[in-house]
């Protein structure tokens, strides 16, 4: 007796819905799609509307933006069958997760927050997946089951969303440094320089490391919060934008005043 595949319907087709719609499809799924400027690629089915994609899907998953994620939802419910689990995969807080979880509840759909932890081209469904929320076990079932890299976080919605951005947090901002201290040194004429210590440091960094700079931010935050004003000064004379140099200082003097408290 053969066994119907699983049908999936995926919102939102453009860098990170297409490729993990197009892996599902190579996997054996049936993947209804809709994106109101992306047309379908081959193997998707092409539908008209949220609500056209969710009829007859087994999960429903919202690849689209955060800021339209309400939205989507909305209007997707109504098509969403009994028994069916509606998954949100855009970067959103933990509070408009749990905003979305009370409103699949509203329409009796179970819901999950589901985090991409990784960037999704070249990777498509092995990227890492965290998922939470009342359909969390259900819908990594689902999706193990075709392939996908994916671990199930116990409890409420928006736990899956906290832990992305706590790590976006330290990675973009990271980001954010390297980037700055680079066009810095580029306009100072030591990119190379500079290049090689920030990979140096990378390359050496431990456990240690960390502890390091966090203790190291309170045992020494005034006389840190000097250098980073002159840091930020530098990049004002190099006529580069000092964000970063900026905050830092901000930051720094904050837990100065803190301490005298």
């Amino acid at each position: 007796m053969s066994v119907m595949p699983v049908t999936i319907a995926v919102l939102g087709l453009g860098e990170a819905g297409g490729a993990l719609a197009r892996d599902l499809v190579r996997a054996g799924a049936v993947v209804r799609g809709y994106d109101p400027q992306v047309t379908a690629a081959e193997g998707i089915i092409d539908t008209g509307s949220e609500s056209e994609a969710a009829e007859g899907a087994d999960l429903v998953l919202s690849v689209n933006s955060a800021s339209v994620a309400v939205d989507a939802l909305r209007a997707g419910a109504k098509g969403v069958g009994s028994g069916a689990a509606w998954a949100d995969l855009n970067t959103g807080s933990p509070g408009l997760k749990r905003q979305l979880a009370a409103i699949a509840a509203e329409s009796g759909i179970a819901f999950a927050d589901v985090s991409i932890m990784a960037p999704v081209p070249g990777k498509g469904l092995k990227v890492p997946l965290l998922v939470s929320g009342v359909a969390a076990a259900s819908v990594a079932e689902t999706l193990s089951a075709l392939g996908a890299s994916i671990d199930v976080l116990e409890g409420e919605a928006g736990l899956a969303a906290e832990r992305k951005l706590l790590r976006s947090v330290f990675f973009k901002g990271m980001s954010a440094a390297v980037v700055e201290a680079l066009t810095a040194a580029k306009a100072a004429g030591k990119e190379d320089w500079l290049r090689k210590m920030i990979t140096d440091e990378l390359t050496a960094a431990d456990e240690s490391t960390v502890d390091r700079l966090e203790t190291g931010s309170y045992q020494h935050s005034k006389r840190r919060t000097d250098e980073m004003a002159a840091a930020a000064e530098m990049l004002d004379e190099l006529g580069v934008p000092n964000d970063v140099a900026s905050a830092s200082r901000d930051q720094l003097a904050r837990i100065t005043e803190n301490k005298l408290k």
